[in-house]
């Protein structure tokens, strides 16, 4: 084998790795292992399993009024349905919220990746 031949094959090797590693860094189509379990303004309590850790998350209507975050990653809560907005919460892993006496429910959520 000639050395041009090898340097060609090495290079196409480091090529494939790198197009490997980017796409196993990039998040998408990841989950976040776990659950997050909330229970809305009208007393409905709700699991979510392993959700995607890309994208703005909406909770179900009316919103929630507590949040426990059993994920390995952690969480911003948004008081309005398309992640935006001021008044957010950050919530690590293994932890819960609960909203204060008077204010809105939380409405989104986004992963921390």
């Amino acid at each position: 084998m000639s050395v041009t031949h090898s340097r060609r094959l090495a290079g196409a090797a480091g090529a494939a790795f790198l197009v490997v590693a980017v796409a196993g860094c990039s998040g998408l189509g990841r989950n976040a292992a776990g659950t997050l379990a909330y229970e809305t303004a009208d007393e409905r309590h709700v699991t979510v399993s392993n959700p995607l850790v890309t994208g703005c998350h909406r909770l179900d209507a009316p919103g929630a009024v507590s949040v426990t975050n059993n994920t390995l990653v952690d969480l911003v809560l948004y008081p309005t349905q398309d992640c935006t907005g001021e008044d957010t919460i950050y919530l690590p892993t293994t932890v819960s919220d609960i909203i204060a006496p008077g204010a809105r429910p939380w409405q989104s959520y986004t992963i921390v990746h």
